[in-house]
């Protein structure tokens, strides 16, 4: 397959079953882009949001990485799993009695900077290998806790069983462990059902493309689906330089 040189930012609607990486080399395959990268990793169970840098968007992706991202979930109250999620087997199960406002007093007690231990069925890397690898050996690595932030919780829906919220946080938040602290909170135990990132920086779900309707594009049609490389620095202050700074400034000079 021939490779060439393009450039651009595809905002990508990763569908379930999904690694990020098969989503990329798809994605990739599909514009025949000779270099690609995504801006932050979602589990194979999660859908949504998937920022797909292509080309010379590469060189910015990493202000992307950084950034806020909001999500939408699923918990399931009740019942424990080896992985957090509906991936593992289940562990444990509970009688459930929660109110409304039971649950959002313990949302509440979840926000701001918390201390998450990240999970073993993660691709957080030990000694150049995925968690996940040592997990399905039935291995346990120690990890050390990490700082992250939890900047909004909101309570969408509330059933016997189940809740749907709406988390907005730093990167790097487990949304698994958020999920399990809430169950522990609650006293009844908990594991995430379903995941789907609706925002990553300033974009958002709804300017995404989906598999299906980039392969029933054209290339050029794909090619229009992409937003130009700038829109991963707009957030930064515009400087416009005089003339006689430009040539210094393109040979790496300081201005």
């Amino acid at each position: 397959m021939y490779k060439r040189q393009i450039s651009g930012v595809l905002l990508l609607d990763k569908p379930p079953g999904f690694t990020s990486n098969a989503a990329l080399q798809k994605v990739k395959r599909l514009f025949h882009a000779e270099k690609a990268g995504h801006t932050g990793t979602l589990d194979p169970l999660a859908t949504g949001l998937l920022p797909i840098c292509l080309g010379e968007a590469t060189k910015f992706s990493q202000g992307l990485l950084d950034s806020e991202k909001t999500y939408q979930a699923v918990v399931k109250l009740g019942e424990t799993t080896s992985t957090g999620d509906a991936e593992g087997d289940i562990l444990s199960n509970q009688a459930v009695d929660v109110s409304r406002a039971c649950v959002e007093q313990a949302l509440s007690r979840l926000l701001g900077s918390v201390s998450q231990i990240p999970p073993m069925y993660s691709a957080l890397k030990h000694r150049g290998k995925p968690l996940y690898a040592y997990a399905r050996k039935g291995i346990q690595v120690e990890r050390a806790p990490r700082k992250v932030r939890i900047e909004s919780l909101r309570l969408d829906n509330i059933t016997r069983q189940e809740i749907k919220i709406t988390i907005h946080c730093s990167k790097g938040t487990y949304i698994r462990v958020l999920a399990e602290d809430l169950g522990n909170t609650l006293g009844c135990g908990a594991y995430l059902k379903t995941l789907r990132r609706t925002g990553v920086g300033p974009f958002r779900l709804n300017q995404a493309f989906t598999l299906p309707q980039l392969e029933a594009m054209n290339l050029e049609r794909r090619d229009a689906s992409l937003l130009p490389v700038d829109s991963l620095v707009q957030a930064l202050p515009e400087i416009l330089l005089e003339d006689e700074n430009c040539s210094n400034f393109l040979h790496g000079n300081a201005i």
